[in-house]
């Protein structure tokens, strides 16, 4: 499975089989949390056979069956929630693609002292559920294009396929609050692309908008555009 495919595939899973993640698949996801904490500056942690997380009243989400989870995480200041959701839907979608399904959590679990460390200017935006699915998930509604850029006849394929990617991308409660814009005006031959949060009443509107660009990046071709 391309990670296009898994993109197009992948659903929010909240029911697990409770089974054992093997071993090879957890060292593919160990080196890719070493990858994206370095270049993403970030403090991802993988937890394993930890299943009380997401059990008790903080699990208002239908969670069951988590035993493992990722801790995004990093430094404080105002990029962390767009870089956790960029890099952490990069983990996201390698996990499909390695038969694992998983479903971004925004407040649903508790904090299980010494599951992970924290430095003191660091701070958690979110877990990320991972494990066998005792199903696949289901697809939602999403807006249309022109709800969420100027996508249009008249804009490149590729950026059309872009957003298709975009919308397809996990945000909080379905709310899809971005906006893409096409830039006609190029800069170094590359036509340039704006991405932005739009308002939100629930918050982690910065957090999707980076899952939204690593979908975009995905199906767009960083190679067709530059980001403004």
């Amino acid at each position: 499975m391309t990670i296009l495919e898994a993109i197009e595939v992948r659903h929010s899973v909240r029911k697990y089989t409770g089974d054992p993640i093997p071993e090879s698949v957890l060292t593919a996801l160990r080196e890719k949390i070493d990858e994206v904490n370095r270049i993403g500056n970030l403090h991802v942690q993988l937890v394993t056979d930890e299943p009380k997380s997401f059990s008790g009243l903080m699990a208002y989400g239908a969670f069951s069956g988590v035993n493992s989870y990722l801790v995004m995480a990093g430094k404080k200041d105002d990029s962390l929630d767009e870089r956790i959701g960029y890099y952490g839907e990069q983990l996201v979608l390698l996990a499909q693609t390695l038969g694992l399904n998983s479903c971004w959590a925004g407040a649903s679990y508790k904090k299980i002292p010494g599951t992970y460390v924290l430095e003191d200017d660091e701070k958690t935006g979110c877990y990320i559920a991972i494990g066998f699915g005792i199903n696949q998930g289901n697809s939602h509604k999403i807006k249309a294009r022109g709800d969420v850029s100027n996508a249009s006849d008249l804009t490149p394929a590729w950026f059309n396929k872009g957003i298709d990617a975009a919308l397809l991308a996990p945000t909080a409660v379905n709310q899809q609050k971005f906006y893409f814009e096409y830039l006609r005006k190029k800069w170094d031959g590359k036509p340039k692309v704006s991405a932005k949060p739009t308002f939100s009443m629930i918050g982690y509107a910065k957090m999707d908008l980076g899952i939204a660009k690593y979908h975009f990046e995905v199906a767009a071709g960083k190679e067709n555009f530059q980001w403004a």
